[in-house]
């Protein structure tokens, strides 16, 4: 009998011995874990599959995966236990970090995950280019020898108009309700360096997307690409010396008068056929959006100009053409890299025409990440297999009614079955957003690029893969294949801010 408790003693001790991970690493014996350097080498990109029940805390927010979804990453972005940024590494490495429990999910795209462990830290050259624009921005993150990052930013463009709403609406509250206040005349002056809304606005979307990459990658030096435009020259390119001070409006009271004159005092409509001698300018864009400039000025009779107002009559003319994003471009051509240079980078800059050369000499396709990859010193590196395509949508609306019926009060709830407007979900193993949604559980589901997949689908068909930001963020193009998520994201705040 002695023996034969020995024998269940002796298994029973090996089989702990079997279950604890007694493994050692030999080529570094400074370091506190089972990650070594390699995790920072660049590898042919591969994975067979990906599980893990670490992440599973009650804390966590979203993204169950489900059967059908096309994860396909170039790379994981990895994050140490103090959450800085290592360099990327391969899915097949990820998941082996995932399985060992050395390692938690942060984000799902951009697929990032955080080291439980200390480890080794050695970094590459990370160079981010920056192709800067008005509405769309370029993003590209190299290394020598290829791609890590690459994305092209769509960023709005209905500031102009919200800002001149909120205008009229705190104008009118403020004659309703506080007309006896005193005059204000005194405290307009505006600070140093004061920009307006809608620019400013632009300028702090630049600065978050720079910042979103460095939270996941250990960028080391960033190149931007700025643009000095001469509105005058593009209006007239024979134009020269004294001519800039002579314009269109010289000897004219003001717009209005150049307008009329510039038309001949005669209506545009009807070429003076009603008859009507009072005549009126006419904004051809709304002036909230277009504004004073005579471009968007038209000559017509107070009879025409009541017809266009109330849609009876339609003007056969020709949009102007604005020059919004030139002058935007030429405004923050160095407001953006002094105040990248002030909070520590290490910036450079570069101009179009130098861009535009060495992507003719590269046989590349005009695009805004194509530039980026250029501005960033691209030449031979090897191309990015996929891109993110960043949306940049309003963080909620605060409208107390809605829209021209000024007197419905907007009672719309922001949760409905769980799921708020730009939600990234899962339908029919389709990954798309909720653009629109119903009291009664349908929703509105499009794709990033606007492209409809259900006008009306039920909340009980639909699961969420991440929670709405105000970037939304979706894969364009194939890269290695990421299997199915079985497991829930920790619930840490997210690089491209909120938490995912």
């Amino acid at each position: 009998m002695g023996n034969s408790l020995t024998r269940r003693l002796s298994n029973k001790t090996m089989q702990k011995l079997e279950e604890r991970n007694t493994y050692t690493p030999t080529d570094i014996p400074h370091i506190r874990s089972n990650c070594d350097s390699r995790l920072t080498r660049e590898e042919t990109l591969s994975v067979l599959s990906l599980k893990t029940l670490s992440n599973t805390s009650d804390a966590a927010l979203t993204a169950t995966g489900q059967a059908g979804q096309d994860l396909r990453v170039p790379a994981v972005y990895v994050l140490n236990m103090r959450g800085s940024p290592l360099m990327p590494t391969t899915p097949r490495k990820a998941r082996t970090l995932l399985q060992e429990e050395k390692a938690k999910v942060i984000t799902r795209t951009p697929f990032t995950i955080q080291l439980t462990s200390a480890t080794g830290e050695t970094n590459q050259d990370l160079v981010l280019g920056i192709d800067s624009g008005y509405e769309n921005i370029g993003l590209s993150v190299l290394t020598g020898k290829k791609e890590v990052y690459s994305a092209e930013v769509k960023l709005r463009t209905d500031m102009v108009k919200l800002n001149s709403e909120r205008k009229m609406y705190r104008r009118a509250r403020r004659s309703r309700n506080t007309w006896y206040r005193a005059p204000r005349f005194l405290n307009r002056k505006k600070p140093d360096g004061w920009l307006a809304p809608s620019i400013q606005h632009k300028l702090d979307s630049h600065i978050k997307l720079i910042n979103c990459i460095k939270s996941i990658l250990p960028i080391t030096s960033i190149v931007v690409e700025v643009a000095a435009f001469d509105i005058q020259k593009i209006k007239n390119p024979e134009i020269s010396g004294i001519e800039y001070q002579n314009g269109v409006q010289k000897d004219s009271w003001n717009t209005r008068e150049y307008v009329l004159h510039r038309d001949n005092h005669e209506c545009q409509a009807c070429k003076g056929k009603s008859k009507d001698p009072i005549l009126e300018t006419h904004h051809i864009i709304s002036r909230q959006t277009g504004g004073d400039a005579p471009s968007n000025l038209l000559t017509l009779c107070q009879t025409c100009h009541s017809k266009v107002s109330q849609g009876e009559l339609k003007l056969n003319i020709k949009l102007p053409v604005g020059f919004k994003p030139e002058t935007f471009m030429s405004i923050l051509r160095w407001k953006l890299v002094n105040l990248l240079q002030e909070t520590g980078n290490v910036v450079s800059h570069t101009y179009g025409y130098i861009t535009k050369i060495n992507r003719i000499a590269l046989s590349l396709n005009k695009s805004h990440r194509t530039d980026a990859f250029v501005i960033a010193g691209g030449s031979r590196q090897e191309r990015s297999p996929i891109s993110f395509l960043i949306k940049q949508v309003r963080n909620c609306n605060r409208k107390l009614f809605k829209g021209d019926r000024s007197h419905i009060r907007n009672t719309a709830p922001r949760f409905i079955h769980g799921f708020q407007r730009f939600d990234k979900v899962l339908w029919n193993n389709i990954e798309c957003f909720v653009f629109g949604r119903r009291k009664t559980g349908y929703f509105d589901l499009r794709t990033l690029d606007g492209t409809k997949v259900h006008a009306s689908a039920k909340a009980n068909g639909i699961t969420l893969l991440q929670s709405a930001n105000t970037l939304l963020i979706d894969v364009v193009g194939r890269g290695t294949l990421l299997p199915v998520l079985k497991y829930r994201v920790s619930a840490t705040p997210a690089p491209h801010g909120g938490t995912q």
